[in-house]
Formats: structure tokens, C-alpha cells, sequence
């Protein structure tokens, strides 16, 4: 987080990983991790790149009533069949260091917890450190309820606070009418509401990334899927673009590369690029993610695992990775 907004920011980038991403220019992946050689020279940086137009304004605000309507190019299908056995159970935690505007933002974690009325839950907490804090206070949570064995959502919901303005949503998602109900408050206001349906595939940000984990990733794979984040449904279009060598100060891996845009279904000119890395064995883990909010770019880099019966990985002090 930087706020949930950055959860869903990088989370749009896991998938979509999206969040609530807000850039009032566009956003262009920066060399991010290490493969065996340098990035280019010529790598373009955050801000700038051919979408610049397309990747504007405020991902929770909604349309202009005079902007002319746009349809959606629908997924031409859906995912693939998952891969068993699920590559995490309860007890997983997953650490993931947050970059923003250049510099360390705070912590964010990823907890799998025990099933509770036939759903898997997964826990997402986040918070700013101290010195970021200075220009962003937060402190947050979501919770994503997952079926077991789909790892399709039922329920997500998010409870944080924004430099002490406290928000809350409930999100209510139906498998037979593919609908999705959000409740939310903020502050004191008037709670609100909305209602979606999705196309193919229905999920939220903090599940998608489970998910993902069981996709068959393989080079060139499509992955396309409606994803909630920011109060709005997206839609995720992703392509698998190579298996790659990452370096992180947790380890040296082996890892697919997924690439692609999520488009805000009810305001198409709103898009954010998607870029994720799972490791290519039985943990898929996640990498890391970058996705952007009003302040900039945002990353978030697997810094611990912890996973029942395994020993604990932690970063080893390696120094500071390049964007």
C-alpha cells in the first residue's frame, strides 16, 4: 500500500494486479529486476512511452457524464484449466518490500489462512513507514474469499486508513449471474454503491494473484479476465512473454514474465500496464510487481517466505535492485 490504491496499483500489476491507481501520466514499465544482462540504455522510464495519453486521470473517479461511451473488447476466452495441487496452503506468508517515487515506502504481506465456511482466505495487510508517511500515511487490510479448489472469489472486502480518514468496502461477488455488488464508505459520508457484472472470469486483486500462481504459464499464453479494484472492474488482457533469470536479494530464480493492460470497463480511456513475475517451480511465488498511483511508480519486491514445513527465506542484504 501506499494506500489499498497502491495494493491494487501493483496488484493490477500482479494481475491487475491493478491498486487504486491514479497517474496523471502515462505509466511505462521501468527496468525492474535483474536478468543476466543490463537493461537497455534506452529503457523508457516511468511517465513517459506511447500510452502517456491513454493511462490519465483518477482510477476511482467516475466518467464524465459527457464522455462518449466506448465498448470493451471482450476476452476471447477463458482461463485455462488451474494446475493441481495448489502450489500454497494455510500458513504461507508472503513479505514484499514497497518502492514508491524512487525510495522504500513500507511493508506489505500476503497471508494464506485456514478455510472457514468453505471459502480459503487470504489475508493482504499493509503500511507505510515513517519516512514516506510524511507524504502518506497509511494502514490497511483486505481479505479475499476464495473458493478452494476454483480460487474464484465469493467475497473481498478492505478496511484501511488513509492519513486518518478511515475506508471501508464490502464486495459481494454472484458465480451464477456473474454480478459483482460493492458497499463502501468513506469516512462519515453517505455509504455508496455499485454493481457489475464480469465477462469470462470474475476475480478481485488479492485473489487474482493466487490464481495466477496456478495458471499453466507457459510462453505466449493469453490471460485475459475481469478483475475488481478501486471501486471499478477492469479488464485484465495479459500475454506471457518469456521465462526469464531474476536476481533479488532473496535469491537467484528462474521466473515467467507476464506483460499486458488492464482497461477500466466503464471509462476505456483509463488503462494501466500489468507486469508480473512467477517463479517456474512447485511454489510459483511471486516476484514482484509495478504498477502506479497520483504519485508515481510503485513496486513491490518478495523480500520473505515463510511456508509450513519449509525453512523461512529472507533477503540476504544484497544491494538495492535498479528500476
Amino acid at each position: 500500500m501506499i494506500s489499498m490504491r497502491t495494493l491494487v496499483a501493483a496488484c493490477l500489476a500482479f494481475s491487475a494486479a491493478t491498486a487504486w491507481a491514479q497517474e496523471p501520466n502515462g505509466f511505462k514499465m521501468p527496468p525492474l529486476l535483474h536478468p543476466v544482462s543490463d537493461a537497455p540504455a534506452n529503457a523508457p522510464d516511468a511517465g513517459t512511452g506511447a500510452g502517456a495519453e491513454a493511462n490519465t486521470g483518477d482510477a476511482a473517479a467516475p466518467a464524465p457524464p459527457n464522455e462518449r461511451p466506448i465498448a470493451v473488447k471482450p476476452c476471447e476466452q477463458g482461463l485455462p484449466a488451474l494446475k493441481t495441487p495448489l502450489a500454497f496452503k494455510p500458513g504461507e506468508l508472503l513479505e514484499f518490500d514497497m518502492d514508491a517515487m524512487g525510495a522504500k515506502a513500507g511493508k506489505l504481506t500476503m497471508r494464506v489462512q485456514r478455510q472457514a465456511n468453505g471459502s480459503l482466505p487470504v489475508l493482504v495487510e499493509a503500511q507505510t513507514n515513517t519516512l514516506f508517511s510524511k507524504v502518506r500515511r497509511v494502514r490497511g487490510s483486505a481479505t479475499s474469499y476464495l473458493h478452494p479448489r476454483t480460487l474464484r472469489p465469493s467475497r473481498y472486502t478492505e478496511d484501511a486508513v488513509e492519513n486518518e480518514q478511515r475506508r471501508k468496502v464490502n464486495v459481494v461477488f454472484g458465480a451464477q449471474e456473474r454480478s459483482v455488488k460493492v458497499d463502501y464508505q468513506i469516512a462519515d459520508r453517505p455509504k455508496g454503491q455499485f454493481n457489475y457484472t464480469w465477462d469470462k472470469d470474475g476475480l478481485d486483486v488479492a485473489g487474482a494473484i493466487y490464481l495466477i500462481r496456478q495458471l499453466p504459464l507457459k510462453k505466449d499464453l493469453p490471460v485475459c479476465f475481469d478483475v475488481y479494484g478501486i471501486r471499478r472492474m477492469w479488464r485484465l488482457t495479459a500475454t506471457v512473454v518469456e521465462r526469464e533469470h531474476v536476481s533479488l536479494p532473496l535469491g537467484e530464480f528462474e521466473a515467467w514474465h507476464l506483460s499486458g493492460t488492464a482497461v477500466r470497463l466503464d471509462r476505456p480511456s483509463q488503462t494501466r500496464d500489468v507486469h508480473v513475475w512467477i517463479t517456474d517451480d512447485e511454489r510459483r511465488l511471486p516476484l514482484a510487481a509495478v504498477g502506479a498511483i497520483d504519485l508515481g511508480a510503485v513496486r513491490l519486491t518478495l523480500s520473505g517466505v515463510k511456508r509450513p514445513g519449509e525453512k523461512p527465506m529472507e533477503a540476504q542484504g544484497k544491494e538495492d535492485l535498479k528500476w
